[in-house]
């Protein structure tokens, strides 16, 4: 299924990004959204051939350099992508000479990044060009590139250049010294440190050549170590260049350089490494994926962005974390926030454990800066850094600098007050150890972080005599828009909930772990006294909330700010305070994130204060009109979308979920060149289970309560909770859900939950009466394709038009014996015994539905076949239910396009069962969903394979054309042109009488 993103010239189909046309202003945009790395590294998708206003980069965990007196950031490390392509002596190069094909894919099953071009140079050369890359997920060290140059109509020279730029810049400047680069057999070798914190790095590099007799030369120019070769292209001769790259840095190995040469001399070829690399991101995706039917965006856009959390987490480092940008863009200079744990970790903690443990690791072996930066600052204890990098000392730049030569700088007050993330970090701890059990790691690690950060509120507070309540001044919350209040509510019940968890830990460990807890009580001077201090702030802290309403104010005098009408200034392309000014906005009632809807989402799992129904409802029918959701923080649009579901607003739920969902994908706040959403590709992992799945964790695992958006018919997903994993097949309607112990399916959009029982099998066919003396007709399942309308015809012209690019022999006749096969079957019949990989093959499928789907746009309701709308419209009246089996994936885009949706009761598409016709399941599903028996239900077809299918389902079967192709159904009809309901069930029962 495909649907085309806006403006952005792109199609989605389920697992495969296809862009379609080359935009020069989109450039940097577009490196972002087809980054691609394997948790080692991120590599942004620049061009092989370079351009002048293109931002390339891999960023390699944990390699960090300071620029002296401004900040810390992460270092774009050397380019491994170059990769130039002559002929004829014309440069190749999407800005010059002409484009007469572009396509470009990122494939998330695989992490491969595809782009196709036709080219024209200049010179009036035309030549096919393809070039293929991955960052190895099997091998973290690993990176390769194939490239494949095809002359269209010309014979001469062409050359290819594969180097190593050794200039890499973040934004203009270069962090690296040259210390060393050259050759070995077939390739090169690049030796670089960091300026200031002297990370070394060691890369290497071969090219191989295959289809053409070339020999290789080396050009050792300095920091752009080269291997090239020439030779003369042949018409229609393909020749293939593979660069396989290796890298190490000395915080992997004492000699980067050796490693990265011998790992070369030791690599396999690239369809090896490729088959591999399959491998490994099968088996994650085994783990993480998520399958939603019913709405075709969705489908993929969910998928990217797991993809790019799933290439931004270190699987073997846990002195790492996740940027806010992860590894694929220069915002924020690569600084880990709170958007790690609160956001991104549940992703890892529910599907990869070991990887959110990895995360929260990172924390406590920065747990040094932490104390220095609260010994700064007079605190005691730990005070984590706003913004960390590698030692997890405070990196938040004290300055913005603006854009306005003579305008002022902008002091960056975060650094000194977001401290509620001292809460937030414990509260991943927390939830980290209740969902693992993992005791061994809480006592070694965990509970350290968790003691020593609440050491820091008990000095951060301040005791009000007056009042005789504790109070946190001086703050801000995670509403950045007002940057100096007191008693924020977010901060200060976060606070108090931190404290009630470090009592229940450290009694756990004096209890369970008694030695440890005695080292940690000498390490961080806790005392009893501490404890008590802990005990009184928890009963004495101050929070502004009305009991009677269950409104919470966000801070102290927040209700006293001026009300600002955000609808006074729609439309709008710009965040808010911009548009009132800094101080103003500070006085007014605009929120750039729900502080207080942000609250009571973390407390929503556990029903903790102050959470209940009627706190949710009346704190977002106050604060979510006053939050500047489209322009503000990144981070709310995904928690609003789970709270807007839980309060059965489905329609205010699905749109926050989508604005969060495209934010990168259709670069919906103009800053995608920055690098990718994190925490919103996070959000969006917790808005499908969380909101939409209604999952809920109890002592006996989690317990799905479903509010599946409306044109969610399916939604499935795994999720692993102390050990054991548990299944989640989630239905709109009366599906059947695949077998599997502890799976759990919605009615419904609340979501009514049933747990389908494992030994339940589909009916067997066999069992089934064919029909009885007087039919009880309930249901009629119709196909499409020849049946409904001539999408038969449009298949065959996407088909064809594969066929001719492809140069392969086809037409109408052939076409005919891919009536009712699948799309890989009739590719299969098409291709015959002509040798073509597996990727070639996914590619050709997916090309080919690109081109359906094209075709299908300019689809109406007059594509209606003679006799479909009237038969329908009277079996609705007679009390008929109607159901469509199809195999198509694209049966819904279909439906839409001929409006006939409200006239459907249910769909079984290429999605909701895994055997093609002439299994039956498709029409078991269909009638399934009906929630009517075999022999009660009609099949209409018009091939071979359906009726066949309908047959074997136990149903009546109408075919419809020759009799050659359809004549085992019951009833053969030439088309449902004039064709009467009580026609047919008359027919029906004359067959009936005669058996």
């Amino acid at each position: 299924m495909q649907t085309k993103g806006r403006s952005r010239n792109f199609i989605y189909t389920d697992w495969i990004l296809i862009e379609t046309q080359f935009d020069p202003e989109q450039l940097q945009s577009k490196e972002t959204v087809f980054t691609i790395g394997n948790g080692y590294l991120g590599t942004r998708g620049s061009f092989e051939e370079g351009y002048p206003h293109a931002l390339p980069a891999t960023f390699i965990h944990g390699v960090y350099d300071d620029v002296p007196v401004v900040y810390t950031e992460l270092v774009n490390c050397p380019d491994w992508l170059p990769l130039v392509v002559i002929v004829n002596g014309d440069r190749f190069r999407l800005d010059q000479g002409e484009i007469l094909r572009y396509d470009r894919q990122l494939d998330l099953r695989q992490g491969l990044v595809i782009r196709t071009v036709r080219w024209r140079s200049p010179s009036g050369n035309t030549v096919d060009i393809s070039f293929e890359r991955f960052a190895s997920l099997a091998d973290p060290h690993v990176l390769a590139l194939r490239c494949d140059v095809t002359p269209v109509d010309f014979e001469g020279l062409i050359e290819i250049q594969a180097s190593i730029n050794g200039y890499p810049e973040n934004q203009g400047l270069n962090h690296w010294e040259e210390l060393d680069q050259g050759k070995i057999n077939q390739g090169i070798w690049l030796q670089r440190r960091t300026r200031s914190s002297r990370i070394e790095l060691g890369m290497a590099a071969k090219m191989t050549i295959s289809g053409t007799e070339a020999p290789l030369q080396f050009n050792t120019a300095p920091g752009y170590p080269t291997l090239s070769t020439t030779f003369l292209a042949k018409t229609q001769q393909t020749v293939t260049v593979e660069k396989l790259v290796t890298v190490f840095t000395s915080r992997d190995i004492e000699t980067p350089v050796p490693a990265a040469q011998e790992k070369l001399t030791q690599l396999p070829d690239y369809a090896t490494l490729l088959k591999a690399q399959k491998q490994a991101w099968d088996e994650v995706w085994q783990q993480s994926d998520i399958l939603i039917e019913g709405d075709s965006t969705a489908t993929f856009a969910v998928r990217y962005n797991l993809f790019q959390l799933l290439i931004a987490a270190s699987r073997h480092d846990d002195k790492v974390s996740i940027p806010a940008k992860t590894l694929s863009g220069f915002g924020y200079r690569g600084h880990i926030f709170w958007d790690t744990e609160i956001f991104i970790q549940p992703l890892f903690l529910f599907t990869q454990p070991a990887i959110a443990r990895n995360l929260l690791s990172y924390r406590w072996h920065t747990l040094p800066g932490a104390r220095r930066k609260a010994a700064h600052y007079g605190y005691k204890g730990a005070m984590f850094a706003w913004e960390s990098a590698d030692s997890g000392d405070e990196v938040t730049p004290r300055w913005a600098i603006g854009s306005d030569f003579y305008g002022e700088d902008v002091r960056i007050w975060c650094r000194d007050r977001e401290i509620h993330i001292n809460a937030d970090i414990p509260y991943a701890v927390w939830n980290y150890w209740r969902a693992t059990g993992d005791d061994d790691w809480m006592q070694s690690y965990g509970a350290e972080a968790i003691l020593d950060a609440a050491i820091f509120w008990g000095s951060r507070v301040e005791f009000n005599s007056e009042r005789e309540q504790y109070e946190i001044r001086g703050v801000i919350g995670a509403d950045e828009y007002h940057e100096f209040v007191h008693n924020n509510a977010f901060t200060n019940r976060m606070a108090q909930w931190h404290l009630e968890k470090a009592i229940t830990v450290y009694d756990w460990l004096v209890h369970k772990f008694p030695e440890r807890a005695t080292e940690l009580e000498q390490k961080l001077k806790l005392t009893p006294e501490e404890r008590s201090h802990w005990q009184d702030i928890i009963a004495k802290i101050l929070f502004f909330h009305d009991p009677s309403t269950e409104l919470i104010e966000q801070f102290e005098g927040f209700f006293q700010l001026e009300d600002v009408n955000l609808a006074d200034y729609e439309p709008r392309d710009r965040s808010m305070q911009p548009i009132l000014g800094m101080e103003k906005t500070n006085k007014s009632q605009v929120l750039k994130q729900p502080d207080v809807l942000m609250l009571l989402y973390l407390m929503r799992e556990s029903a903790d204060f102050p959470y209940n129904e009627k706190a949710l409802q009346t704190n977002w029918d106050y604060y979510a009109p006053r939050t500047d959701i489209t322009y503000g923080s990144s981070l709310g649009p995904a928690v609003q979308a789970i709270l807007a579901s839980d309060l059965g607003k489905s329609t205010a739920a699905y749109a926050q979920f989508m604005q969060a969902l495209m934010v990168d994908l259709e670069d919906n706040r103009g800053n995608t060149n920055d690098g990718i959403h994190g925490a919103s590709a996070g959000g969006i992992w917790q808005a499908v289970i969380f909101g939409f799945g209604g999952i809920q964790l109890t002592e006996n695992g989690p317990v799905a309560n479903p509010h599946l958006p409306p044109s969610w018919t399916r939604l499935k997903f795994k999720l692993h909770w102390r050990g054991k994993w548990h299944d989640f097949n989630l239905h709109r309607g009366l599906g059947t859900g695949d077998k599997g112990a502890g799976e759990t399916r919605g009615q419904g959009d609340k979501g009514t939950r049933e747990i389908l029982n494992p030994q339940s099998p589909i009916p067997n066919p066999q069992s089934l009466s064919e029909a009885t003396h007087n039919p009880n007709i309930q249901g009629f399942i119709f196909d499409l394709d020849g049946v409904l309308t001539d999408t038969a015809e449009l298949h065959y012209l996407a088909w064809q038009k594969l066929a001719d690019e492809e140069g392969i022999p086809f037409n109408r006749e052939a076409n005919e014996a891919l009536r009712g096969v699948s799309r890989r079957a009739s590719l299969m019949l098409i291709l015959r015994d002509r040798p073509y990989s597996e990727a070639q093959i996914e590619e050709m499928m997916e090309r080919k539905n690109r081109y359906y789907v094209e075709l299908l746009q300019n689809m109406t309701p007059q594509d209606l076949l003679p006799g479909a709308i009237a038969l329908l419209d009277e079996l609705r009246q007679a009390g008929i239910k109607i159901g469509i089996g199809s195999g198509s994936k694209n049966a819904r885009t279909v439906l839409e396009r001929l409006g006939i949706m409200d006239k459907v009761d249910a769909i079984a598409d290429g999605y909701s069962v895994q055997e093609p016709k002439p299994a039956p399941n498709l029409f078991l599903y269909a009638a399934k969903q009906l929630g009517i028996e075999p022999e009660q239900s009609v099949v209409v077809e018009d091939a071979a394979a359906g009726v066949e299918a309908a047959l074997a389902a136990g149903m009546w079967a109408i075919g419809l054309g020759p009799v050659e192709r359809v004549g085992a159904a019951h009833i053969v009809l030439p088309s449902l042109a004039g064709i009467k309901w009580a026609d047919l069930r008359e027919q029906l029962s004359n067959i009936s009488r005669q058996k």
